[in-house]
């Protein structure tokens, strides 16, 4: 058997993420001082009191989500279970970097706090949407994209389900399309920003400095990039993180990669259970479970005790 810790992205917050984890394990807790330190606010009180307006504001979201994940690593640290390969979904990717070593956590929280003022600019200055398209296969969104200026494929989340991002009425020229072409639901995701498009270009000018000055150690467990869908070493990293700013999370490839290379089980890491839903849409054969408070931890160590 061998088992990956999955990290989730945006979307998977909520207020009161992490507490549980803070209040049973130590290590845990220290996340969130370290976090707090080197950002010069209460992280935890962010992530455990809210309020909601404050932890959806994208500056704000991808630090507190990053921090989570690194704190309930903490709890599953405590059982002895170990990955033998870390991947992340978008902002997640960070989270995944940090378990495998190739930087400090609180360097980690540090850049993504940076990540998410630099995208959240580039989005008030170029503002967009985006859309999940569900019920199409892969291609044929891709075609549809090609077919429409302004609209690229952003999330690749599962089979039959693509994320499309870019200007505004491109992408409102798209949902069109995707219906007449087949697909079973479209949903225009509640933002205003094209993350994962051209459109927020601005934001890896901004980004380029603080990556490239990291000094990045060999992941270990091995790190499996959803931006190249294959595995990364630390001479990759820094071009990786700012290619993601506007290029597509190919999730589903790196899914179907880590299975090609004998991942059979995966552990989402942090709140949520996003991308269990996910993994399972990708094959219903694989175990998953999600880790996101104490009793996650316990229902891993139960799942693997079964196995």
């Amino acid at each position: 058997m061998k088992v990956a810790f999955c990290f989730p992205g945006q979307g998977s917050q909520d207020v009161g993420m992490g507490r549980a984890m803070a209040e049973a394990y130590p290590g845990a807790r220290a996340v969130y001082d370290e976090g707090s330190e080197a950002l010069g606010f209460d992280l935890a009180e962010l992530c455990f009191e809210g309020p909601l307006e404050e932890l959806t504001r994208t500056e704000l979201q991808q630090p507190a989500l990053v921090a989570t994940e690194l704190a309930c690593l903490r709890g599953i640290e405590t059982t002895g279970v170990r990955a033998d390969a870390v991947v992340g979904h978008s902002v997640g990717e960070y989270a995944a970097l940090a378990a495998a070593g190739a930087l400090p956590s609180g360097e980690a929280v540090s850049l993504v706090r940076l990540r998410g003022e630099a995208t959240a600019e580039a989005a008030a200055a170029h503002p967009g949407a985006m859309a999940a398209v569900i019920g199409l296969e892969d291609p044929a969104v891709e075609e549809l994209c090609a077919g429409i200026d302004g609209v690229w494929p952003a999330n690749y989340n599962c089979p039959g389900q693509l994320v499309v991002s870019g200007e505004s009425a491109a992408v409102d020229r798209l949902i069109v399309a995707a219906a007449e072409a087949g697909a079973r639901k479209t949903v225009k995701l509640p933002i205003t920003g094209a993350f994962h498009s051209p459109l927020v270009g601005p934001a890896v000018d901004r980004l380029r400095p603080a990556v490239e000055t990291v000094a990045w150690r060999e992941p270990s467990p091995p790190f499996m990039s959803t931006v190249t869908a294959g595995f990364e070493g630390a001479e990759g990293l820094s071009q990786i993180l700012l290619d993601q700013l506007t290029g597509p999370v190919r999730f589903t490839q790196a899914v179907r990669a880590l299975v090609a290379a004998g991942v059979d089980t995966f552990v989402e890491v942090g709140p949520g259970k996003v991308l269990a839903g996910l993994l399972r849409r990708c094959d219903r054969s694989l175990t998953t479970v999600s880790v996101g408070d104490p009793d996650g931890v316990s229902a891993l160590e139960e799942a693997l005790a079964a196995a």
